[in-house]
């Protein structure tokens, strides 16, 4: 069910494919918003499209079977560039870009525009759901408690305008498998939505979580040291 891609990929390698790939997004993203908001009529819309579509053909051209898929490192990196959410290479995705606090705190500041709408001026209420689902989700990973959405409570205190947001999330707690988290999206005037949200990590993803672990040591062991985060021979 779930298809583990381990690469050999230096910290300086996936900072320079993401430098890449981020400027594509970016352009992407800002057509999104360009085609939903422009006054063009006629031809200079069909002469756009056919720049578009042949902009597209160039991309299709060497392309991957299936989707990006969640791609870990030998040193540990996870990528998970296509997530609907977060996704560094999706441009449907809200530039959510989560940090996380020594205290375990995650949060973001977002941009939501016209592409992100539901009510006029207002944000669609299932992409709310999704920063929350997005932001929970985190906040039990960074905790070592990693899991799928079991649950997902949503709350709407008010209407959350378009523009800048701010999402926050923080584990509650563990019972076994299962992880508790919640969070907030505020507005300058305050909370907006409130969600609580249940991850349970399945017997595959441990499955998979294990098989990781001994690719990484496996790697490890051929490169010459038994421990991924003991010094290698060369910075002894």
């Amino acid at each position: 069910m779930f298809d583990i891609v381990v690469e050999d990929l230096t910290e300086e390698q996936i900072a320079q494919e993401a430098a890449e790939y981020e400027v594509l997004t970016q352009s992407v993203r800002r057509l999104i918003d360009a085609t939903i908001r422009t006054e063009l009529r006629g031809g200079a819309i069909s002469e756009a499209a056919a720049v578009i579509d042949e902009v597209t053909e160039k991309l299709v051209a060497e392309q991957m079977p299936g989707p990006y898929g969640v791609r870990f490192t030998t040193n540990g990196a996870i990528r998970a560039w296509g997530n609907a959410a977060s996704g560094l290479r999706n441009p449907i995705a809200a530039p959510l870009e989560l940090i996380t606090e020594e205290d375990g705190l995650v949060w973001a500041e977002v941009e939501l525009g016209a592409a992100y709408e539901g009510p006029p001026t207002l944000v669609h209420g299932g992409i709310s759901a999704l920063l929350m689902d997005q932001a929970l989700g985190r906040a039990a990973e960074v905790a070592g408690a990693a899991g799928l959405t079991g649950t997902l409570e949503v709350r709407y205190e008010r209407a959350v305008r378009l523009g800048a947001v701010r999402v926050e999330a923080k584990l509650d707690r563990t019972e076994g498998v299962k992880s508790y988290a919640v969070g907030t999206i505020s507005d300058d005037e305050g909370v907006c939505v409130k969600a609580t949200g249940v991850f349970i990590m399945p017997k595959w993803a441990r499955e998979a979580r294990a098989d990781v672990e001994q690719v990484r040591e496996a790697r490890a062991a051929a490169a010459g040291y038994s421990d991924p985060s003991s010094p290698k021979p060369h910075d002894q």
